[in-house]
């Protein structure tokens, strides 16, 4: 079993802001929810997304990407207009099952449980699965006509560490069916911030907050956490420092990785 400083060593995450991180796993680059757009306002189905700071980084910045993890299309706040641009560079997109009509043909959905191989670039192969989320509180058929469908993924190659995405979740009885399979996992990137919308769930979390997150990361025996999607948007609630004070309360604050920024 690795051990956490041998994990951080194999698998850096370069965050950006928002859901945006940047990783090299297996010897392929993995890009999550591409938001690359400036500070503005954004419409989305029942509410408006503010964005309040600009990403670290352009797409330009960061070379070639062979895969981006894109929890869903729907929301400007986990793919804008910049990152929706960025996809017709990338040569494979997964996403939700109807993400993957939608974004055309270098898009591919995957199902709860539905895995990709794909080839190594030295031999060999990362499988990548798709795995349950949901994006608020309540079950997927309470959140999914409000909120839309969301997916998250698990990476997992011979000789790999296990690195799980969360992509938008709420839901710890998810986290806790992932574990079932996959647990422990060595890096673990929680989407949290605790966003909320007066309008949406009478204001309930449509995301992790970070007690949740650190409970998410107990049931997945997380060696690592790389929390994204709490910074950067109006409408998170929770930032670092409740992230560091609910990893702390759970006694787990030495498992938290803030990531390399550029």
């Amino acid at each position: 079993m690795s051990s956490p400083s041998a994990v951080t060593d194999q698998v850096a995450v370069h965050v950006f802001g928002g859901p945006t991180a940047l990783f090299e796993y297996g010897g392929l680059r993995f890009l999550t929810d591409p938001t690359f757009d400036g500070p503005g306002d954004f419409q989305a189905p029942a509410v408006v997304l503010t964005k309040t700071a600009p990403s670290a980084a352009a797409p330009a910045d960061l070379g070639p990407i062979d895969v981006v993890l894109l929890s869903h299309d729907e929301h400007a706040d986990n793919l804008d207009t910049s990152g929706r641009a960025m996809l017709a560079d990338v040569p494979l997109t997964l996403t939700t099952p109807g993400g993957g009509q939608r974004l055309g043909e270098k898009a591919t959905g995957l199902a709860d449980w539905q895995s990709v191989e794909l080839d190594r670039p030295d031999g060999g192969t990362v499988t990548v699965t798709g795995v349950p989320a949901v994006h608020g509180p309540g079950t997927r058929h309470e959140v999914e006509p409000i909120c839309g469908e969301v997916v998250g993924f698990v990476l997992t190659g011979e000789g790999l560490p296990t690195v799980y995405v969360s992509g938008d979740n709420a839901s710890l009885d998810a986290v806790e069916e992932i574990a079932g399979r996959f647990a422990p996992v060595d890096t673990a990137i929680l989407f949290a911030g605790a966003p909320r919308f007066a309008e949406v769930f009478d204001g309930r979390v449509i995301v992790l907050d970070s007690a949740m997150a650190a409970e998410a990361a107990r049931l997945l025996g997380a060696r690592r956490v790389v929390p994204v999607h709490y910074d950067s948007w109006a409408h998170f609630t929770e930032g670092r420092a409740e992230l560091e004070a609910a990893f702390a309360a759970a006694a787990m604050a030495d498992r938290l990785d803030w990531g390399q920024r550029p």
